[in-house]
């Protein structure tokens, strides 16, 4: 849509304007969403019937937001997507450092320029995409910054005393005036921070350095928090929260297919890579699978939350890894093996809180047996189970398998291995072969061949060494007696 012709007020009152709050715009550009069976949060995957329900009766109750959750769970997205609710454009005073409306100024500049030049009062039009304000609440934010403070270097200039109004240099707030203020990390903010926001919210008012200014900002407030930050850092205070009309809880995806949905739409898609790059659909079930794991894991501190990113970040880094491979070998096109796993391990370490036993063990560690549990996981849903103690003489599922082990046989897989060297290998047991027939009709055999032989070695049905640039799959009870 092209901006508006409309220069001066006169023409803004021939053209019938009327002069809406931020939050009836939302409310009234909602409404009509909804009458239309049009979503207003594209984007936003997993909270259709559980967050955006709620973010929508705020909206059309008009309350400042409170979102509260743990980190990775899309709540400044959330924030940022609410800009789409808000009109294309809006007029304000020409000049105005607070996007002064022309028939509701509140500026000692806007209602003088208006008072002098009536309906020849220059107008100009702000475009919703400048009506975002966002600040990240540390330590070190003081009330100057978003409120204001006398400026005694306009004082000096335009010769002013420390009484004229037109000294104050005002803060983020004001000039986020009819636009959606974000603060993110909320209980960050010092207290006596906080207590500044208290008038701004209820009132309206703002008082700066002795200046007691009736200033009606118009504002739609959205505040985050994580809730471990409650007692690591901060709390939010008491009257605030009171303030506050809507507390929204966000959380992680409850499905793998959910969360597939977001670490697809989020991971920076490369259209050379993509185009030469398979990644079976068990692959990416084991990759979300691993995020799943961690949000339980003894290791890690749930409390502090495993975001979303870790899934992004090792869909990246596995895409990497098996591009790498394929340049090393020249290969026109590969697919993703599960031995690529082994290079999402730093996005892993980087994004998870380890608790006393996980330190013990290492970041490295704790990765990898995330990652070999949500192997199992993913085995259990295609494969049967693999019993722990069995009779002797007892033949199951695996006994061809491992019997084909026991006379002696190996697979190597090497990390930088081509295509037909990493296929030779699997090829070479039969009885693989016949096992995946017999229980999978799906493609990437070779993917899920692996997958069998990781959880054998999990159970401690078959031996895997860690070769200098690979892995070898042995029977256990003959490496031990070759090794004694």
């Amino acid at each position: 849509m092209n901006q508006p012709k409309i220069q001066t007020l006169g023409e803004l009152k021939q053209a019938n304007y009327t002069y809406q709050s931020v939050k009836d715009e939302l409310r009234k550009n909602l409404i009509q969403n909804i009458k239309d069976n049009r979503s207003s949060f594209e984007g936003i995957i997993g909270f259709e019937d559980t967050v955006i329900p709620q973010i929508e009766r705020a909206i059309l109750s008009q309350h400042n937001i409170n979102l509260l959750g743990l980190r990775g769970q899309a709540k400044t997205r959330i924030a940022r997507a609410m800009l789409d609710l808000l009109d294309e454009w809006i007029p304000v005073v020409k000049g105005s450092s607070i996007n002064d409306d022309p028939f509701q100024p509140v500026s000692n500049f806007a209602k003088k320029i208006i008072q002098e030049k009536g309906d020849e009062t220059p107008v100009e039009w702000l475009h919703k995409s400048d009506r975002f304000a966002e600040k990240l609440a540390t330590p070190d934010v003081s009330v100057a910054d978003l409120i204001g403070d006398i400026d005694p270097i306009k004082a000096a200039n335009l010769k002013l005393s420390y009484s004229d109004e037109r000294v104050i240099h005002y803060g983020m707030i004001p000039r986020a005036n009819r636009c959606i203020f974000v603060i993110n990390e909320l209980p960050d903010l010092q207290a006596r921070i906080q207590v500044a926001l208290f008038n701004i919210l209820q009132e309206g008012d703002i008082q700066i350095r002795g200046f007691n200014l009736r200033l009606p900002l118009d504002l739609q407030f959205v505040f985050t928090a994580n809730p471990e930050d409650y007692t690591n850092r901060g709390s939010i205070v008491t009257p605030l929260k009171d303030r506050i009309g809507s507390q929204i809880l966000t959380h992680y995806p409850e499905t793998i297919e959910i969360a597939k949905q977001i670490t697809s739409q989020e991971a920076k898609a490369i259209e050379e890579r993509n185009q030469h790059i398979i990644i079976p659909e068990v692959a990416k079930d084991l990759l979300e699978q691993i995020s799943f794991e961690a949000r339980k894991s003894e290791y890690v501190d749930v409390k502090s939350g495993v975001s979303a990113r870790l899934s992004i970040s090792a869909l990246e880094n596995l895409m990497s890894t098996a591009e790498r491979r394929s340049l090393l070998n020249q290969d026109q096109s590969t697919s993703i093996r599960l031995m690529d796993f082994n290079g999402i391990i730093p996005a892993i370490t980087g994004k998870i809180e380890l608790l006393y036993e996980g330190e013990q063990a290492g970041a490295d560690q704790v990765a990898e047996i995330l990652l070999e549990k949500a192997m199992q996981s993913v085995f259990k849903k295609h494969f049967p189970e693999i019993k722990k103690l069995e009779k002797e003489g007892e033949k199951n599922e695996y006994s061809d398998i491992m019997q084909w082990f026991a006379e002696g046989n190996d697979i190597e897989l090497l990390d930088n291995a081509s295509n037909d060297e990493y296929e030779l290998s699997l090829k070479s047991s039969e009885a693989l072969n016949q096992f995946i027939k017999k229980h999978l009709s799906v493609a990437n055999e070779n993917f899920f061949k692996e997958l069998v032989l990781w959880n054998l070695c999990i159970f401690q049905k078959l031996d895997k060494n860690k070769i200098t640039n690979g892995y070898q799959f042995k029977d256990m009870l003959s490496d031990y007696l070759k090794n004694l």
